[in-house]
């Protein structure tokens, strides 16, 4: 079943937080990128740093299969949309 929902960034901050987990597939559209892959892993907010949530991504496709983490407070301008995968329910978040 697929989902379409509009969110602020806050709102997709906490989605994130609360209800992505590892081994979820998590798409994210940002800029003139597009990023698609695995979950690795959420590292949280790091008031000493200063670097936002993070999502690990396994990356998938044919020529490019790496890992990246993803900071999502670096990219919240651009951030365009975002399609998660959890078992078989996907959520199509377009961030307002």
């Amino acid at each position: 079943m697929v989902k379409e929902v509009e969110m602020t960034f806050d709102e997709v901050v906490e989605y994130v937080r609360n209800k992505v987990y590892v081994g979820d597939v998590f798409e994210i559209s940002y800029n003139r990128i597009f990023a698609p892959g695995e979950v690795l892993g959420l590292t949280e907010e790091d008031e000493v740093t200063g670097e936002g949530l993070r999502v690990g991504l396994q990356l998938t496709g044919e020529i490019l299969n790496q890992s990246v983490e993803v900071d999502l407070h670096e990219i919240e301008d651009d951030l365009l949309e975002i399609r998660h995968i959890h078992d078989d329910d996907e959520i199509i978040i377009e961030v307002l």
